[in-house]
């Protein structure tokens, strides 16, 4: 009877896991500690931060770790290696990875500059993926890049967060951690004895208490590391949503129907299975170290995630709490010899659109083997800079304004009331239009209108309930920067 009752509720989790999938405004839950909630609204300035996909798994080209990963799907085949056929022996392979990474040309200075040129504000850098291997001077497992049988473990700059970390501090940069709560290269997650079916841990944590103990202390550990000794942290960015205490009422709001079928005769890719790692009693600890940090457990509902992170894509509208956008740049989430990036054009007008629905891009660029960013990364980065640099006062410090955009035109507001109004260019538009139309708002007797860049005061007029603004010739034929242009009205009319 136990056996067909846990049947039937699985089931009903199948079921109602597919056919409802959770929309993400109902997964939030707002914070209370005053210092996170000043910090939270730091960030919320901000916009603009940079994520960094990078370990041993670069060496192969590969997609980070999940090759690891006994599921079906296409982005998890074994295709490098000499035995990929064989997942004992590719897995051995794959973790002897760690004796041939040596990122000689490793520079974060350099990267840190052209973030910062880049107009971004922080770093999301990958500490650990699910793989297990440690970018830093962990003290709790050897499968780390300081490890003497690591050959970068002799290079001064050998503890790569710590680098990182510092690099983008010194050019006023907020350093966020990356952490992966799975580890499939620990004995006490996946252990030795029985087969990884999945994602999740390979054994039932309740059967074997004292094992999963040992995992949890080993999880709290190198968390508390970083949070003890790489300086201040500004962002705990925690990845593997599956690891979580499960309960059935929570089942629904959390595994955003992920629960999949695949072949002839369909099975489960990965189940649910309760990982209780006791997050709130950790989030207590690491705010004793840092006060005030913002902890982003992705994907679980709670008091733990202090902002959402949609995954490569955009919101179709403005969401109703903090949020982030993480994006690939070029290429996958980690390195590829092959990466084509996406255009200035493009980039330029996510930001816009992200910022102007509330939310922050945080923008994937994956480093290579030798510890080097690929031309095209610096290319984009550059793209970015430029337009920035006219338009910066229209992205950063600002909030969300309905209806948040207007075909081609993004709404933002600063704190001052000063609204912008940013027209992204179509394909080949390279001149500002003779007269750009606003619907939705209207400027305030006697207020100030401009486009960012120039110091012309442009004339407008009425429009039904909105505005129409002409732009001179002078402006139209040499616009301030490429892509979007920014209207600026220094007051709009009350509604």
């Amino acid at each position: 009877m136990k056996n067909i009752l846990s049947i039937a509720f699985l089931l009903l989790i199948l079921s109602s896991g597919r056919s409802q999938p959770v929309h993400e405004d109902e997964r939030y839950v707002a914070e209370t500690d005053p210092a996170v909630l000043e910090k939270l609204e730091q960030w919320q300035d901000l916009k603009f931060g940079l994520l960094m996909h990078w370990g041993s798994y670069s060496q192969w080209g590969i997609v980070e770790s999940w090759s690891l990963c006994p599921e079906d799907y296409g982005w998890c085949q074994r295709t490098k290696g000499e035995n990929p056929k064989n997942y004992y022996e590719y897995k051995k392979e794959y973790e002897d990875l760690k004796k041939t990474f040596n990122p000689v040309k490793f520079d974060p200075a350099k990267w840190a500059d052209a973030a910062k040129d880049a107009g971004m504000k922080y770093v999301v850098f990958t500490t650990k993926h699910h793989d297990g291997f440690s970018m830093f001077d962990t003290k709790y497992t050897d499968y780390k890049v300081t490890d003497p049988g690591c050959p970068f473990s002799s290079h001064p700059k050998a503890n790569i967060t710590k680098e990182i970390f510092e690099a983008f501090r010194a050019n006023g940069m907020w350093a966020g951690a990356y952490f992966s709560k799975p580890d499939w290269n620990n004995k006490n997650y996946w252990d030795p004895y029985f087969p990884p079916f999945d994602r999740n841990v390979n054994y039932d944590p309740a059967l074997y208490p004292d094992k999963w103990e040992k995992f949890v202390r080993f999880t709290h550990n190198q968390i508390l590391e970083l949070a003890t000794d790489y300086g201040d942290l500004d962002i705990l960015w925690l990845d593997g949503g599956w690891v979580k205490k499960w309960s059935p009422e929570n089942v629904n709001k959390n595994y955003e129907g992920k629960f999949t079928e695949s072949g002839e005769g369909g099975f489960i890719k990965h189940r649910i299975v309760d990982q209780d790692i006791r997050m709130d009693e950790l989030v207590t600890k690491v705010r004793e170290k840092q006060p005030g940090i913002l902890v982003v457990d992705r994907a679980v509902h709670g008091i733990n995630q202090n902002y959402l992170t949609p995954e490569n894509r955009v919101p179709e509208a403005a969401l109703p709490y903090p949020w982030e956008s993480c994006i690939i740049s070029g290429g996958g989430w980690s390195f590829n010899p092959d990466a084509r990036y996406m255009s200035g054009r493009e980039g330029i007008h996510m930001l816009a659109d992200i910022v102007a629905k509330g939310g922050n891009l945080l923008l994937n660029v994956a480093p290579s083997p030798e510890g080097e960013l690929q031309q095209g990364a610096y290319d984009l980065l550059a793209e970015f800079g430029k337009w920035i640099k006219v338009n910066s006062e229209g992205i950063y410090d600002t909030r969300a304004v309905a209806p948040f955009k207007e075909n081609n035109i993004c709404l933002t507001r600063a704190k001052d009331g000063t609204t912008y109004f940013i027209y992204l260019a179509g394909e080949g538009e390279d001149e500002i239009p003779a007269e750009i139309i606003i619907t939705s708002k209207q400027p305030d007797r006697g207020a100030q209108v401009s486009v960012l860049g120039s110091n012309l005061r442009l004339k407008w007029k009425k429009e039904g309930e909105g505005f129409k603004v002409t732009i001179p010739e002078s402006l139209r034929k040499d616009p301030p920067c490429d892509y979007a242009w920014t209207i600026k009205v220094s007051k709009l009319k009350s509604s």
